[in-house]
């Protein structure tokens, strides 16, 4: 049957469930939470000849990280590819409460910069979160799809949800980078508000990155070499 002719409900369902057999032996959990020894490095954990960089310096409650998951499990549950046969990479930087860098830090951030409040995050019951809620979703967090896409609740979110966490996608074969230059800039933002020097901040947010996070010199740069290497390039 081809894709065209297939329920929506059946094939994402398949996809979603190719996502949970595809989680490859990953380097990405132990890598680097600083700048690496030389500035590409963190291409080398892009795996596989199928490559693609999802570039986003809007969190967009949840949407650039559902399409990875797309591009990834549709490659599994349409193509038959096999784990590390496809890779993805991500981009957090930006700054603002809408930007994507807030995702790449761990719970503790998350608390103590009251950054669901500061990102407009919420949970279903109407509080800030208090912890990232894109690093391991759980089912709760599907609501943020539906407000996301401006649809209402739709059955395939919640477990869409769980499967589009930041250490599920890490598994599947998805390296994340931030920008250094986006992560000094939301520091003395951050400061601006009140939050300590920017120096502190800087220096503590390097601190928590969620393992796995690589940071980069520049995105613009990081894109640039991503492509020049083959990796291409989708903007969300």
């Amino acid at each position: 049957m081809s894709i065209q002719n297939t329920p929506r409900r059946t094939f994402l369902g398949t996809a979603v469930a190719a996502a949970a057999s595809a989680a490859i032996p990953s380097r990405l959990h132990g890598a680097s939470r600083s700048l690496a020894a030389a500035p590409d490095d963190w291409m080398d954990e892009v795996p596989g000849a199928n490559r693609c960089l999802f570039d986003f310096n809007q969190h967009k409650k949840g949407g650039p990280l559902l399409h990875i998951l797309n591009y990834l499990s549709t490659y599994a549950a349409a193509y038959g590819t096999e784990p590390g046969e496809v890779g993805a990479a991500a981009t957090l930087y930006g700054i603002g409460g809408a930007s994507s860098i807030s995702l790449g830090f761990d719970d503790a951030m998350w608390d103590k910069y009251g950054l669901g409040e500061y990102t407009g995050l919420h949970d279903a019951g109407g509080r800030a979160y208090t912890r990232n809620p894109f690093h391991r979703p759980t089912e709760a967090e599907g609501h943020l799809l539906s407000e996301g896409a401006s649809v209402p609740p739709l059955p395939i979110f919640p477990g869409a949800a769980v499967a589009l966490g930041i250490e599920s996608l890490q598994g599947m074969g998805t390296k994340f980078i931030m920008c250094q230059n986006a992560l000094n800039a939301w520091s003395f933002e951050l400061e601006a508000r009140g939050k300590g020097a920017q120096t502190d901040i800087n220096a503590e947010l390097t601190e928590h990155l969620l393992p796995g996070v690589t940071i980069v010199p520049a995105m613009v740069i990081a894109i640039e070499k991503a492509q020049a290497a083959g990796i291409r390039y989708n903007k969300q």
